[in-house]
């Protein structure tokens, strides 16, 4: 078993002084080079969940966060912690494609352009290896120069995955990466997230069962903020341990 790359301890946050918190005490460790799957119904701070690893709430202007979130060990809440550091290593994929309106070229090289690449040939290389990381290139490579808008919504979304890769982060967390896709692009980005553990820690939000049981590794149900049950895939849709979880995942709510 994979050491743990990023964990969570009595993780609580709440988008006000007032309001009722949306993560309530989430322990959680997140594995090194595999899929873990954030699954639950609406509103059960799964994507909440997932933008905490990367400080993505920090721009709700009330949000308050206790708890500790460990990369490497590193407590990313620390003061010392460089935030634009941190989201280098920890990567994020949206839920719809929202490539930048320049080139496809010039999508995978924003990164590492703002990082400080100036050498064009390595720039090239970097592109084209983001873009064969992301199952890509074969489509894009005669494109280059063209729009990223021009590109199909399948092939957006795998063009802001290169992007995200292209800074060469360490974890790669996606929220509900494939649900503004049609179904055979969404196959292409499931098989794109069994392969990218091979290089990277990935965690994605989820609202398909299925595809949550297709893709991950680890599976973890979430409910009204709480983490109600966490471990390998099958046992979790075979023989979960907690009845609130076999409800969920045998369509008695949710």
């Amino acid at each position: 078993m994979e050491e743990a790359k990023m964990v969570t301890k009595s993780l609580f946050m709440s988008y006000s002084r007032n309001a009722p918190p949306a993560l309530k005490d989430v322990t959680m460790d997140i594995r090194a080079n595999s899929v873990t799957a954030f699954i639950g119904p609406s509103g059960c701070g799964k994507s909440t969940f997932l933008r905490c690893l990367n400080r993505m709430n920090d721009f709700v202007r009330d949000a308050r966060i206790t708890g500790r979130v460990l990369l490497d060990g590193m407590d990313i809440y620390s003061p010392e912690v460089d935030v634009t550091n941190l989201r280098r290593r920890v990567g994020m994929v949206f839920q719809r494609p929202n490539p930048f309106p320049f080139s496809i070229r010039e999508n995978v090289a924003y990164g590492p352009k703002l990082l400080g690449a100036r050498d064009e040939s390595v720039i090239d290389e970097i592109v084209e290896n983001s873009l064969r990381s992301a199952g890509l290139w074969e489509e894009a490579r005669d494109r280059l120069n063209d729009m990223a808008t021009s590109l199909s919504g399948g092939q957006q979304q795998r063009l802001c995955i290169a992007r995200a890769i292209a800074v060469e982060p360490e974890v790669l967390l996606m929220d509900e990466p494939t649900s503004a896709l049609d179904p055979i692009a969404t196959a292409r980005v499931e098989e794109l997230v069994r392969e990218l553990k091979r290089d990277y820690t990935v965690a994605i939000v989820t609202h398909n069962m299925q595809q949550a049981a297709r893709v991950s590794d680890t599976t973890a149900f979430f409910l009204m903020g709480e983490l109600v049950e966490y471990g390998p895939t099958d046992v979790i849709f075979t023989t979960p341990t907690d009845q609130r979880t076999e409800d969920y995942i045998t369509g008695r709510f949710g």
